[in-house]
């Protein structure tokens, strides 16, 4: 059940998290040219109430001392907070041409569909072969944003205001600790991050030697992820910093989260700097590069998971070339809904139902159980032992049959009242908790099905389903 439940996670996960880079590549093509599209008006997507004026100070001038001198046009501060920006009005009447809503689909976007099927095949050359050609490719796309991210950085700390943008970046705001929400998104993005609950790393981890370090690599991936994430923070903050100091506005007013801060807020800064055409697209070369990097695990993790469920060990390469062009068609089926007027509505369905937030605590919560508890953390401990040579330590155990446990029912119930304080419409909701629970209800109808299908008593059945069938590629060992 738990395995069904991650591969149906993974799959919502490939459907949707690919239009990060979609968006990536649209916003590169664009990027190369002498002047950044986002960075005027006048395009035949901006309205009457674009404009390329970001600096408030003057806005208080003319409130003041509206001369010829000090002021060009007759905007006052009351007609400035009807403007909008080029940036948002490319992100939302070019990119995305965002209709009413949900139920309001619109047209399909071509140029977005040639980004979609581009990005889908380069996706599926880059895995279709296994994990040696993959291997092989991550090399290239795991250390490029790293240099990519030392040449932001070293830009941005010379941008004025970039001092600010890092004390704003590194000083802690202790109040928000007592916020429901900040809990659950900073779970959900570890989630994210170490690929927890989705059953990726399992299935790559499949591939690898016996007697293979995992314990050890469990520990390297987590120090490497986090400290990925804390240098990026100075790269993005540093420019936030800049971008406050030229509009001269407090840090927090530029500061977005989510798609926002890729599409929005670092484009928007990217126009503030000299050579700015050169910025945005090494900025979104980066961005598509860490982006395929998570797409091939969630990809090759998901036809590991279906070639595993169907195994014919004599199908040879073809079989698995075959699953993955199968796989990438159905997600681009999925995505094309996302590619219409209202795809930002659907995309925000499935990122905040289908793969975050209680699907994955959900999941998180019934592997601990059911390693420590059902399977037994000691009988673990002992399998992991003969693996790598030495028990892990104590406080491993406590984690799995304690600590984890209840910090996933904790953010479950914290995310209950969040959910519940706030809401969503009611059409929205049920699609989404049709969507959440697609992968929720595995773990119980298979355990149900399961007991169902066994024969003797309750404690028969019991007994026979939680009795380990060791394979002889276990046994050799």
């Amino acid at each position: 059940g738990l395995g069904i439940a991650s591969m149906v996670i993974v799959f919502f996960c490939n459907s949707y998290y690919i239009m990060i880079l979609v968006w990536g590549l649209f916003y590169l093509v664009h990027s190369l040219t002498d002047t950044l599209p986002w960075a005027t008006c006048g395009h035949s997507w901006n309205t009457d109430q674009c404009t390329e004026l970001f600096n408030l100070d003057l806005c208080y001038n003319v409130s003041t001392n509206a001369t010829a001198s000090t002021w060009t046009s007759n905007f006052s501060c009351a007609d400035m907070t009807n403007k909008r920006s080029p940036v948002i009005e490319f992100w939302e009447n070019k990119v995305l041409r965002l209709s009413g809503g949900i139920d309001e689909p619109g047209e399909m976007n071509w140029q977005m569909i040639l980004c979609l099927v581009t990005t889908w095949v380069v996706v599926y050359f880059c895995i279709w072969k296994g994990v040696k050609s993959t291997g092989k490719i991550v090399y290239f796309t795991a250390l490029f944003p790293y240099v990519v991210l030392i040449l932001l950085l070293v830009h941005g700390v010379t941008l004025p205001g970039a001092l600010g943008g890092i004390v704003y970046y590194l000083k802690p705001d202790w109040t928000k600790l007592v916020e429901a929400q900040v809990w659950i998104d900073a779970g959900t993005q570890v989630f994210f991050s170490y690929a927890i609950g989705l059953g990726a790393l399992t299935a790559l981890g499949s591939y690898n030697r016996f007697h293979n370090n995992c314990y050890r690599d469990a520990y390297i991936l987590a120090v490497i992820n986090s400290l990925t994430s804390f240098f990026a923070g100075f790269v993005v903050f540093s420019v936030l910093g800049f971008m406050a100091s030229e509009q001269g506005v407090d840090i927090s007013k530029v500061a977005e989260s989510g798609p926002g801060l890729a599409f929005i807020a670092y484009p928007k800064a990217v126009t503030l700097m000299p050579l700015s055409p050169l910025w945005a697209t090494l900025f979104f070369i980066m961005l598509l590069v860490l982006g395929l990097d998570s797409q091939f695990v969630g990809v090759e993790g998901f036809i590991t998971g279906i070639l595993d469920l169907f195994p014919q060990p004599g199908a040879g390469s073809l079989r698995r070339e075959l699953t993955a062009a199968l796989c990438c068609i159905v997600c681009c089926l999925i995505d094309l809904s996302m590619v219409t007027q209202g795809g930002m509505y659907v995309f925000q369905l499935f990122d905040n139902y289908s793969a975050s937030g209680i699907t994955l605590l959900w999941q998180a919560f019934w592997e601990c159980v059911v390693i420590a508890w059902v399977y037994g953390a000691d009988r673990f401990m002992d399998d992991v032992a003969r693996m790598i040579g030495y028990r892990p330590l104590p406080v491993m155990k406590w984690c799995w049959a304690v600590v984890t446990p209840l910090v996933c029912v904790v953010s479950k119930e914290g995310h209950r009242m969040w959910r519940r304080a706030w809401g969503h419409a009611w059409g929205h909701g049920s699609i989404g908790w049709v969507l959440a629970l697609s992968s929720m209800l595995c773990i119980p109808c298979t355990v149900i099905y399961k007991l169902l299908r066994c024969k003797g008593s309750l404690r028969e059945r019991w007994q026979l389903l939680t009795t380990p069938i060791w394979g002889q590629h276990h046994l050799e060992y």
